[in-house]
C-alpha cells in the first residue's frame, strides 16, 4: 500500500483528534467524524458520558503531548491543572500500606476531563488543516474485505447516508465501536478479543475545596485490599482546577455504588481509612452523583485477524480499553498516536502496508494491558474472559505473588518506588521489573518503617482544619 493521501477519522475525543494532528503532518486531508457537536471550551459533552469521574495524564502520555504539540503543558496549568508528582504530592493507602511521598520522578496532569481535551482540541484545531463534522455519524465502512475505501456517514439525528472517501480510515470510537458490524458487514469475521471485568463502577461528585486548600494540597488515594477476597471499594480526592476537588468512590463487582447524597457519604466512612470522608466533610459539594459501569478492561488484536483490510487502523479505546482506575487510557492513546507518527515518517505504509502499522500501534497497548489485567483479577468476582497466558497460564499465582511482593517492597523503598513508578506510569516498560539490576535493588535497597498513619504535612492539614497526627507528620518523605 501507497502512503495515502486522504484520511478519515471516526470519532473526535481524545485519541481521534491526537491521531488527526499527526494524520495532518503527514497526510494532504484529514477528516474527523464526530456525532457530538464538540464544545467550544472545557464543557461536557453528552457522547463522553465518563468525563464526569477523575482522570489523569501521566507523564509519558503528558510528554507525547508536548513534543506534538509544543506548550500545551504550559496552557493546561494556566488554566487551573495541578502537575502531582509522584509520590511527593499524593497521600496514598494501598492494599499493603501507605505509601512514603518520596521525591517525584514521575508525574501527572491532574484536572477535569473536558478542559485536558479542549486545551489539546484547540491547539489541534487551530493549525486550520484538520476538518471536522460535527453532528455526524458513521454508518458503515466502504470498500470489500481487501481494502476500504472511506466510510458512509449520515447525520446525528437521521437521514440518507453519504459517502466520504480515503485513503485510510482510522476508527477512535472509543469502547462503544461498531468495528464488529462494520467488519461483518465486508464479509470479514469477529475480530478476537480478551475481557477482564471485575465488575468496577464509579459515583462522582465535585466539591469546592476549603479555601486555602485549591493549590497546594495533595491528591488522596484509599485503595481496595484484593486479598481480603470482598468486594474491592476505592476512594479518590483529586485536585482539578477552579479551587474544586473530584471524589470519585469506586466499587468491584458486588459492592453497590452510592445512588444519593446519604449513601455516598456513607460508602466514603466504610473505606479502609477515614480521610476521604473527613476530607468531604470540610468542602462543599457542588454538584449531583454521577455513576458510571463502564470500566471493564478489553482487549481486540487485528494483528491476528487471517486478514485484515488495507486502509483500515484501529487505536484509543476501540483497540484496548482499560480499568480507568490506573489511568492508562490517555497515555495508551498517546502512545499510540506517537507510534503512527513513527511508522509514518519511516516508510510510511511501506511493504507491510497496514496491518504492519496495526501491529505496532497493538504493541503499545500491551504494558498497560497485562498491569491492568493482572491487577484486576485479584478481585472477588472478576469475569477473566481472556486467553492470554500471563492471565490465565500455570504461573499466574507467581505472577500475583511476585507482585504483591514488589508492591509491598515499593510503599517503603525509594529506588523500588522509582523504578515502579517508572513502569506504573508508562515511561518505562515493565520488563524494567526482571532486569537484574532491579532484582538487586529488591534486596539491598533502604526500607523504611511501616507508616500508621497516612503521611500528610502538617501544614497541609492545618490547611482543611483537619488536626494533624505526629507520627504522620514524621513518617512523611519529601
Amino acid at each position: 500500500m501507497t502512503t495515502p493521501t486522504r484520511a478519515v477519522v471516526l470519532g473526535g475525543g481524545w485519541a481521534g483528534m491526537l491521531t488527526a494532528h499527526v494524520l495532518a503532518r503527514h497526510l494532504e486531508s484529514v477528516t474527523v467524524v464526530e456525532r457530538d457537536i464538540l464544545p467550544d471550551g472545557p464543557h461536557h459533552r453528552k457522547g463522553q458520558p465518563q468525563a464526569r469521574h477523575v482522570h489523569v495524564l501521566w507523564s509519558s502520555g503528558a510528554g507525547i503531548v508536548e513534543n506534538l504539540l509544543p506548550g500545551t503543558a504550559e496552557r493546561l496549568l494556566a488554566a487551573g491543572a495541578r502537575r502531582i508528582g509522584f509520590q511527593s504530592d499524593l497521600v496514598t493507602l494501598t492494599a499493603w500500606g501507605w505509601q512514603y511521598r518520596f521525591p517525584a520522578t514521575a508525574y501527572a496532569m491532574m484536572c477535569t476531563r473536558p478542559l485536558l481535551d479542549w486545551v489539546v482540541r484547540d491547539a489541534i484545531l487551530a493549525g486550520g488543516r484538520i476538518e471536522v463534522e460535527h453532528g455526524t455519524e458513521a454508518v458503515e465502512l466502504a470498500g470489500d474485505r481487501s481494502r476500504v475505501t472511506g466510510v458512509r456517514v449520515r447525520d446525528a439525528g437521521g437521514g440518507e447516508p453519504r459517502l466520504l472517501e480515503a485513503d485510510l480510515v482510522v476508527d477512535a470510537t472509543g469502547r462503544a465501536s461498531r468495528l464488529g458490524h462494520w467488519l461483518a458487514a465486508l464479509g470479514l469475521p469477529a475480530v478476537e478479543q480478551d475481557v477482564v471485568d471485575a465488575g468496577i463502577g464509579y459515583a462522582t461528585r465535585m466539591f469546592k475545596a476549603p479555601e486555602g486548600a485549591d493549590g497546594n494540597f495533595p491528591a488522596v488515594q484509599v485503595a481496595a485490599d484484593p486479598l481480603t477476597r470482598q468486594p474491592g471499594r476505592f476512594g479518590v480526592v483529586y485536585p482539578q482546577e477552579g479551587g474544586r476537588w473530584l471524589v470519585t468512590l469506586t466499587s468491584t463487582r458486588g459492592a453497590p455504588l452510592p445512588t444519593d447524597e446519604d449513601e455516598f457519604t456513607g460508602y466514603a466512612k466504610v473505606l479502609r481509612h477515614s480521610i476521604v470522608s473527613e476530607l468531604m466533610s470540610v468542602a462543599e459539594p457542588i454538584s449531583p452523583i454521577f455513576q458510571s459501569h463502564s470500566g471493564a478492561n478489553r482487549r481486540m488484536y487485528p494483528e491476528r485477524m487471517p486478514q485484515w483490510p488495507e486502509g483500515l487502523l484501529i487505536l484509543g479505546d476501540s483497540l484496548a480499553a482499560f480499568n480507568p482506575v490506573y489511568g492508562h487510557g490517555m497515555s495508551s492513546a498517546a502512545r499510540a498516536a506517537e507510534a503512527l507518527d513513527k511508522e509514518l515518517a519511516r516508510d510510511g505504509f511501506g511493504e507491510g502496508g497496514t496491518r504492519q502499522v496495526q501491529r505496532a500501534l497493538s504493541e503499545v497497548v500491551d504494558d498497560p494491558w497485562i498491569m491492568a489485567g493482572l491487577n484486576d483479577i485479584q478481585y472477588v468476582n472478576c469475569r477473566n474472559l481472556s486467553s492470554d497466558p500471563r492471565l490465565t497460564g500455570p504461573d499466574v499465582a507467581e505472577r500475583l505473588k511476585f507482585s504483591d511482593f514488589l508492591s509491598g517492597k515499593s510503599i517503603r523503598s525509594p529506588k523500588v518506588c522509582e523504578v515502579t513508578t517508572s513502569v506504573l506510569s508508562l515511561n518505562a516498560p515493565q520488563k524494567a521489573l526482571g532486569d537484574s539490576r532491579f532484582l538487586s535493588l529488591l534486596h539491598t535497597d533502604t526500607s523504611h518503617p511501616k507508616l500508621v498513619e497516612p503521611p500528610f504535612h502538617p501544614e497541609e492539614l492545618e490547611m482543611v482544619g483537619l488536626k494533624p497526627s505526629g507520627i504522620a507528620a514524621k513518617g512523611a518523605l519529601s
